[in-house]
């Protein structure tokens, strides 16, 4: 078994003068990192070997297991439009076209659904050049993300013992932007998870799968290597900064787990899967993987052992270091955590002609039923959070109409009452806050500005609809 390294370096307790022919016992040699040339090559036999990957049809969901439609998330972060991905250059089987179509079927994800399948979606439509709200007419993967907000317990998406879907739920509505690079949902929303995922970092500075707040046993245990790269990357797309204490603590648990060969050791031992995770965390924190903190005694790094496990000239990447052929899943991690990415990535534009950058619904389709995330804030710290169904009888619907129908909403609770209850005039209250003063509800659609809220206000297909009280 690897040994673990110090997380500080053995240095001299002696100063001595640098001379002509002083060596530094702190330096590493500077080629032991891997060079921006050895990067480039990596990304591109890396994509292809993941452009291997696609089946016959275009398609690169499969079924059971883990799908390979992670791609789309390396992909990207190398570089590679998801549209430009065809098997035989037939473009009407292009990878994004494929996908999009999948997303957008009412069969999918699956009859027993769980918010991590909505989550990856979020992440992969993204990277893929998809506008995750406007999937289809009838398909808004944030809404339905919204739709799994915990009303018992503010912050978690899913049940709160699966600790993996709140980081994934943060991660999905901090890293998946508008198509113009806006965060589209309010920021109070954001904070409410991060506050949770705060609660659930471990004593030793990591985190782990399962809830650990409000336990001190579950705190007291030892992290994960995967699940704090995937929270450190969580917080800092939603806005913590590097230097923020969690952050540094996080680092630190990291650098504390470095081996020789520049591999963390992790529960599973030295793998692809957890060095891409700790990477993609570090790359989302704007840490440098292949730093001080992060070269071992050797002068190894994250980074050189992600390369050290991909196939020559193959590009695939193995799980284990024993191991003799490549994995999809530990290519995807290695391939992302490379190029630089978190756990998604903004899409390149095509090379395709006439591909656009998006794939995107631009308008309801009257009688087709339709989900909207709405969030309503009042100022007291506690947003409500739900997925709206409406059924427009137009291209477009009103607020109005999102209130009428958010009686009904998942999770219930969202809106319990509106004044006025009816017309097009300027929303006065909402669950019994009036306006008062210079406070007062306003509306902002997709992150922009906020208005004043009227019943009136035009909502489109895919519009993350956020109610806001205050001045």
């Amino acid at each position: 078994m690897s040994s673990l390294l110090s997380s500080s370096r053995v240095s001299s307790a002696v100063a001595v003068p640098i001379t002509a022919g002083a060596l530094l016992l702190s330096a590493v040699p500077a080629h032991a990192t891997a060079t921006p040339a050895q990067t480039a090559t990596s990304k591109s036999t890396g994509v292809t070997y993941l452009k291997s990957l696609q089946a016959a049809d275009g398609s690169y969901v499969t079924g059971g297991g883990l799908s390979d439609e992670w791609a789309f998330s390396a992909l990207a972060a190398a570089g590679t439009a998801a549209a430009d991905v065809a098997p035989g250059g037939d473009a009407t089987r292009n990878a994004r076209l494929v996908y999009r179509n999948q997303l957008a079927a009412t069969t999918w994800p699956s009859a027993a659904p769980v918010v991590t399948d909505y989550e990856r979606g979020v992440l992969n439509a993204y990277a893929a050049g998809i506008d995750p709200a406007r999937v289809g007419p009838g398909r808004n993967l944030i809404a339905d993300v919204a739709a799994y907000w915990q009303t018992a317990e503010p912050g978690y998406y899913g049940p709160s013992a699966n600790f993996n879907g709140t980081v994934f739920g943060l991660l999905a509505l901090g890293g998946a932007r508008t198509q113009s690079g806006a965060q589209r949902v309010p920021q109070a929303l954001l904070d409410a998870s991060v506050t949770a995922v705060r609660a659930n970092q471990h004593n030793d500075g990591g985190w782990n799968f399962g809830k650990a707040a409000g336990d001190p046993a579950a705190l007291a245990q030892a992290s994960d290597i995967d699940m704090t790269g995937a929270a450190m990357a969580s917080l800092c797309s939603s806005g913590v900064p590097g230097t923020d204490p969690a952050i540094v603590a996080a680092k630190n648990f990291l650098k504390g787990k470095l081996v020789a060969s520049g591999a963390f050791n992790s529960m599973f031992g030295a793998n692809t899967d957890s060095n891409g995770w700790a990477v993609s965390g570090l790359n989302a924190c704007g840490i440098n993987p292949q730093g001080a903190d992060f070269t071992s005694g050797t002068g190894k790094t994250p980074v050189d052992f992600l390369i050290s496990q991909q196939f020559k000239p193959g590009g695939g990447f193995k799980y284990l270091p024993t191991d003799t052929a490549p994995s999809p899943y530990a290519s995807v991690d290695g391939l992302r955590a490379v190029a630089g990415a978190g756990f998604t990535a903004t899409p390149p534009t095509p090379t395709t002609a006439g591909e656009p950058t998006w794939a995107t619904t631009g308008s309801f389709t009257a009688g087709t039923a339709a989900r909207l995330a709405l969030v309503v804030d009042d100022g007291t710290g506690s947003p409500r959070v739900c997925a709206v169904t409406v059924t427009p009888t137009g291209t477009t619907t009103t607020l109005g109409a999102v209130l009428d129908a958010a009686g009904a909403a998942t999770p219930g609770g969202c809106v319990t009452a509106v004044t006025p209850s009816s017309g097009s005039g300027t929303v006065t209250a909402v669950n019994g806050t009036a306006n008062s003063g210079t406070s007062s509800w306003k509306v902002s659609i997709d992150g922009a500005a906020a208005t004043g809220a009227a019943r009136s206000t035009v909502i489109s297909v895919g519009d993350t609809v956020s109610l806001r009280f205050g001045s």
